[in-house]
C-alpha cells in the first residue's frame, strides 16, 4: 500500500472531451476548492437522500456559500430508485428555474448517483453534474464510468443514460457512519476487480481481508484507489459498453434477476452481486475454465469478507430465467454471461446454452 490518507490523490478518467478526475481523500467535503473548479454557473441542485442528508449535507452546503443552493431528499433505499422519484428532481429543477449551465451535485450512495445522473443528463437535455459517493460501492465503482439510470418492476437499470460526471469526490471520512452491512456489500465490487483484471489484488485481498473489516484507513485508501484505477482503465477503453467494459458486469446478471425477483431493497446491490459471482464461478468451472480448487478459493475469499453466497431459497430456476432473460446484454433473445477463464481473467459475453445454465441453477449451493 502506497497511498497517504492525509493528501488527496487525484486520478483521472481519460474520455478524450469527457475526461474528469477522481478525487480520493480525507476531509473533501470541506475542499471548497475543488467544487469551485468544476461548476461554471451559480444555481446548484444537491440532490441527496434522508439518510446522508442530517449527516453531511451541512458540510456540503458550507463549501457551495458563494452559490444559490437548493436542496431535494428522496427517501433511502433501492425500492425508490423508480421514474416516480426521476420525476421529483424535474419538479425542483423546473420550480426554481434552472437553466442548462446549473449543476446537479449528487449527495448519496449509488441509488442518488444513479437517479442524479439520469436526471442531470435528461434535464434540458442534459447539465453538468458532480458525483459524490457515501458508500465504498459508491466509491469503488457506481460513480465512475457515467451508467446512470432507474430500475423497472420487470428489469433493473433498464431506463437510463451513458452520462460521465464533471468529476467525481470520494471523501473517506464519509465511510466512519457507514453500516456494516453497507461496508461489506461495496466489497463485492472491489473484489469482483480482482476476479476479472487483477489477479495480484485478489491475493492482496485474501490477506488483508480482516484489515478492510476493520476499516483500517490505509486499507480503505488502497482499495478504493486500486479499484478506481482498474474501472477507469476499463472505461477509457469503452465508454459506451460496446466490448469490453462488459467485463465489469461479472455476476450482474444473476445479481439483478436476484433484486429484482425478491423485490428491490431486499438485497443490497453488492449481495445480489456477490450471490453472482458465485452462480458466476460454477458456470465457469462446467465451462471447463475454472478448477473445482478456483471455485473454492473465489468462495472463500466471498464468505471472508461476510458476503453471501447462497441463492434466495425461494426464486425457482424459471423466475432465475425470466429475469435474466431481461438483460442489457442479452442479442436476439439470447442469454449472455461474463465468465471467468481463470482468476484474474474475464470473458467477454458469451451466449450460454439454456442446459448449461440450468445446471448451475439447479446445483449451484454456495
Amino acid at each position: 500500500m502506497k497511498i497517504s490518507i492525509e493528501k488527496m490523490k487525484e486520478l483521472r478518467v481519460e474520455l478524450k472531451e469527457n475526461s474528469y478526475p477522481i478525487y480520493i481523500g480525507s476531509g473533501l467535503l470541506q475542499q471548497k476548492q475543488i467544487l469551485l473548479k468544476h461548476i461554471k454557473s451559480k444555481q446548484v441542485l444537491v440532490v441527496t437522500n434522508t439518510t446522508i442528508a442530517p449527516l453531511y449535507l451541512d458540510k456540503l452546503i458550507k463549501s457551495l456559500i458563494d452559490f444559490q443552493v437548493e436542496v431535494i431528499e428522496l427517501p433511502d433505499g433501492e425500492q425508490y430508485k423508480k421514474l416516480e422519484y426521476i420525476s421529483k428532481i424535474f419538479d425542483c429543477l423546473l420550480e426554481k428555474k434552472f437553466s442548462r449551465n446549473a449543476t446537479l451535485v449528487a449527495l448519496g450512495g449509488g441509488v442518488i448517483g444513479d437517479m442524479g445522473g439520469f436526471a442531470a443528463a435528461c434535464y434540458q437535455r442534459g447539465i453538468p453534474f458532480i458525483q459524490i459517493p457515501t458508500t465504498v460501492l459508491a466509491q469503488v465503482d457506481s460513480s465512475v464510468g457515467g451508467k446512470t439510470g432507474v430500475n423497472h418492476p420487470l428489469g433493473k437499470n433498464m431506463i437510463g443514460a451513458f452520462y460521465q460526471p464533471q468529476c467525481v469526490i470520494a471523501d473517506m471520512d464519509v465511510l466512519d457512519t457507514l453500516d456494516d452491512r453497507q461496508l461489506i456489500a461495496g466489497i463485492a465490487e472491489v473484489i469482483k476487480y480482482g476476479l476479472i483484471r487483477d489477479l495480484d489484488f485478489f491475493e492482496w485481498l485474501e490477506k488483508n481481508m480482516s484489515l478492510l473489516l476493520a476499516r483500517d484507513k490505509q486499507a480503505l485508501a488502497y482499495v478504493i484507489e486500486r479499484s478506481c484505477i482498474n474501472k477507469a482503465e476499463v472505461v477509457a477503453e469503452d465508454e459506451f459498453e460496446t466490448g469490453i467494459r462488459a467485463i465489469l458486469n461479472l455476476g450482474h446478471t444473476f445479481g439483478h434477476a436476484i433484486e429484482t425477483g425478491t423485490g428491490y431493497g431486499q438485497y443490497l446491490h453488492g449481495e445480489a452481486v456477490s450471490i453472482g459471482m458465485g452462480y458466476a464461478a460454477d458456470l465457469s468451472k462446467r465451462m471447463g475454465w475454472l478448477s473445482e480448487l478456483d471455485v473454492t478459493r473465489i468462495l472463500a475469499l466471498l464468505k471472508l469478507a461476510g458476503l453471501p453466497v447462497e441463492p434466495p431459497a425461494d426464486m425457482s430456476v424459471e423466475q432465475f430465467l425470466d429475469f435474466m432473460s431481461v438483460d442489457k446484454k442479452n442479442v436476439d433473445g439470447n442469454i449472455r454471461l461474463i465468465l471467468l477463464k481463470s482468476i484474474g481473467e474475464a470473458t467477454l459475453p458469451i451466449n450460454v446454452e439454456q442446459k448449461q445454465l440450468e445446471q448451475t441453477l439447479t446445483n449451484y449451493a454456495g
